[in-house]
Order: structure tokens, then C-alpha cells, then sequence
């Protein structure tokens, strides 16, 4: 009887063993871990590259939050969270697979920004009397540092658990034209509060200029579910910095009030965004930086901006410690293939990325943005989800 209970348990093994295929050992995977909603392929991450390897990372929360990361860019690939009725939706923008993010070297999807996040007129600036050269990759501009920024490096996992990864990157002198070796630690946490967390650190051992930040790509909608003109948007700020034709501040911090750039009190995204307004003409729509109310004070991180979808009730708000915020609306967006052969269509994502000012080292009345050795560079950025009730 024994021997005859072996053979069962031995033919089951094998059928169970030859009958299995990618889809049922991944459903598996998904149930010894808890993870519902991920789609990712580990598989499809998987690469070795020259300065390290890579891999994919999960988080999750008790509150059924879950989030996909590589440490190819430190990007965010997948964002699930629910609306009102319970449904979750991945709602930010990506790709399938890491050899997409490297062949799409221009695409910021769910990458942070460095060293300086945002443009710099010229692609050059003048630190302590000697001028640094950049690479000019936005017109006569330079934009979020350079092809080769921190969105399309491979950074180190220091510590990883199913709900925080700690990074960290050594950016050498020079990298990008920039002065100094800086070294940044930044952390990823999804906590129980349903908030996307994001901690910076940073040292360099000569003076440079830092501005970072993180530039996800969200649709409350449901990533690839149409564009985000249906958002009700509302920015911390009476004032915003105005841009020439080639969107660089005119060192202007003008007020909001009486233009399509007040958010001060809820708007719909779609509302106000073609309105005959010259800064509207020049970015094609928003892609601005508003300064932030109340940003002096203890480093907490503060209420800065709030966006939703009425129709579904997703919700989401940012807090920070940085004295800026650039809303854009997804204007050079066109018609692009994403995650599951999704279309991204032009303004099919909002960005809120939580900043120092554009162009600040051209700018004397801008907040600071050099760090100097012994210094330490730090920056909250809080993406908060929640549920709006109807009406």
C-alpha cells in the first residue's frame, strides 16, 4: 500500500511538473506571494548589463497596494490602486520590458531626474566663475540632465522587503558636463498609508547644482485609458514662473489669479487647457512650474497639489519639502506604444514633479541649488492615494 502511494504521488508530481507553463507558474508565484495585480514578467527584466544588473522589484501594502519597480532607472513600471468601487487600475505609464526603457532613452516613464530635473537655458551655467557645458537635448536647452541620466543608469539596491527599496547612485564628475562626484540615496516606500514616498539624499565632494525629482506618469483613469482631460486638478500656489517660447522662466514669478493657471481652487484639467493664453501657446499646454505656498519652515513635507477623477472617485495628493511643482499635462505625448500594447495618447498622463525651479542656476532670484561639499543634499516627495465619494 505504501509502495503503491509513492506511485501516485510520484505520477501526480511529474504531470503536475510537465503540465505547468509560464502563465500557471507564474498565477503560483502570484499566490505564494500575495500579489494580485502585478502583470510584470520577472523574466522580462532580467538583464545584464555592463554597470550591474538588472531586476524587478514589488512592493505592496496591507491595504491591497501594489507597485512593480527596476532598478534599471530606478523606474516604476506598474501603480495598482482602486477606485470607488473597489476596482484596481495600473495607473501609470511604462513599457513591457527593460530593453523598451533602454531603447526609448528620451522616455522619463516612472524615472526620478539628475542632477538637475527641468531645463537649463542654453545648456550651460556659471558656478564660482567657471562655466559647465551641457548637453543641448531640448531645442538650444538642456532637460533633465541628458540622455544618459539617472533615468537610464542601473542603480544599486541596497536594502529591498515588500514595502521600501533603498537606492543609492555615484554620479562621477563631469557625468553630463556636471561638476563633482555626487552620491545619492534615495528610498522607495509604499506604506499603509497608501502613500508612494519617495526620501532623497545626497553629498558631493565639490560645489555642483542639484535638483531632482521624480517623473511617473499618471492616468487616475487607468494607464492607457484615454487622456487626463477629465482630472479636477488643484495646485498649492498663487504664483507661477512664466516661460519664453522655448519654456525657460523669464525670472518672472507672476500671479495666478484671473489666468487658465489658477488651481487654487479645483479645475478640470481639460477645461482651461486650449484657452487663448500666450504661456498655454508656448507649452502647448500646461507644463509649468507653480511656486509652492508656505514651502519655509520645519523640512516637513507640505500639501502641495491634488488631483481626481470625479467619474471614478481615484484621488491622488503630493506633498513636499521643495518650493516648486511643474504640472505637465502630457503635450508631447503621440500616440505611443506602452505596457500590453497600449496607446498613449497625446496629454494621456499627468506629471507632478515636485522641484527646485527651472533653470534656477541662470536664476539669482531663484531658490538656491548648489551643494557644497560637507552639505547635504535632502527632498521629500509624497504621492498619497485615496478614494473621492460621489459628489
Amino acid at each position: 500500500m505504501k509502495n503503491r502511494l509513492i506511485l501516485y504521488s510520484a505520477i501526480f508530481f511529474l504531470a503536475s511538473c510537465g503540465g505547468k507553463d509560464k502563465n500557471s507558474e507564474r498565477d503560483n508565484l502570484e499566490a505564494e506571494s500575495n500579489f494580485k495585480y502585478l502583470s510584470m514578467e520577472d523574466s522580462d527584466f532580467n538583464k545584464n548589463l555592463p554597470e550591474g544588473a538588472v531586476k524587478l522589484y514589488r512592493l505592496k501594502n496591507k491595504n491591497g497596494l501594489e507597485m512593480a519597480v527596476t532598478n534599471f532607472g530606478a523606474r516604476v513600471v506598474e501603480l495598482y490602486v482602486p477606485d470607488r468601487k473597489g476596482n484596481f487600475e495600473d495607473v501609470v505609464l511604462g513599457y513591457d520590458n527593460v530593453d523598451e526603457y533602454i531603447d526609448n532613452p528620451s522616455s522619463y516613464f516612472g524615472a526620478p531626474i539628475g542632477r538637475y530635473g527641468n531645463r537649463i537655458a542654453d545648456a550651460r551655467f556659471t558656478l564660482n566663475g567657471e562655466t559647465y557645458e551641457l548637453e543641448a537635448n531640448n531645442g538650444p536647452n538642456n532637460l533633465h540632465g541628458w540622455p544618459g541620466g539617472y533615468h537610464n543608469v542601473v542603480w544599486e539596491v541596497q536594502e529591498a522587503d515588500d514595502q521600501q527599496l533603498v537606492f543609492s547612485y555615484v554620479s562621477e564628475d563631469g557625468h553630463g558636463g556636471f561638476p563633482g562626484t555626487l552620491t545619492v540615496k534615495m528610498t522607495y516606500a509604499l506604506t499603509d498609508e497608501n502613500e508612494f514616498k519617495i526620501d532623497y539624499e545626497a553629498e558631493t565632494d565639490a560645489p555642483t547644482v542639484v535638483n531632482l525629482t521624480h517623473h511617473s506618469f499618471f492616468n487616475l483613469n487607468g494607464a492607457g485609458n484615454g487622456d487626463i482631460l477629465n482630472h479636477k486638478l488643484m495646485i498649492n500656489a498663487d504664483h507661477y514662473t512664466p516661460v519664453n517660447s522655448v519654456l525657460i522662466p523669464t525670472g518672472e514669478i507672476a500671479p495666478v489669479k484671473g489666468t487658465p493657471m489658477d488651481f487654487t481652487s479645483p479645475h478640470i484639467v481639460g477645461d482651461r487647457i486650449d484657452d487663448d493664453f500666450e504661456q498655454l501657446a508656448f507649452a502647448g499646454g500646461y507644463d509649468h512650474n507653480w511656486v509652492l505656498n508656505n514651502t519655509q519652515g520645519s523640512g516637513e513635507a507640505r500639501h502641495a497639489a491634488a488631483v481626481w477623477v470625479p467619474e471614478n472617485g481615484r484621488r491622488m495628493d503630493v506633498y513636499t519639502t521643495e518650493p516648486g511643482i511643474q504640472f505637465y499635462a502630457g503635450n508631447f505625448l503621440k500616440d505611443m506604444e506602452g505596457k500590453g500594447g497600449q496607446v498613449y495618447v497625446k496629454r494621456g498622463a499627468l506629471c507632478l514633479e515636485t522641484q527646485h525651479f527651472p533653470d534656477s542656476p541662470n536664476q539669482p532670484d531663484f531658490p538656491f541649488v548648489v551643494l557644497n561639499p560637507g552639505e547635504q543634499y535632502t527632498q521629500t516627495c509624497i504621492y498619497k492615494f485615496s478614494v473621492e465619494k460621489e459628489g
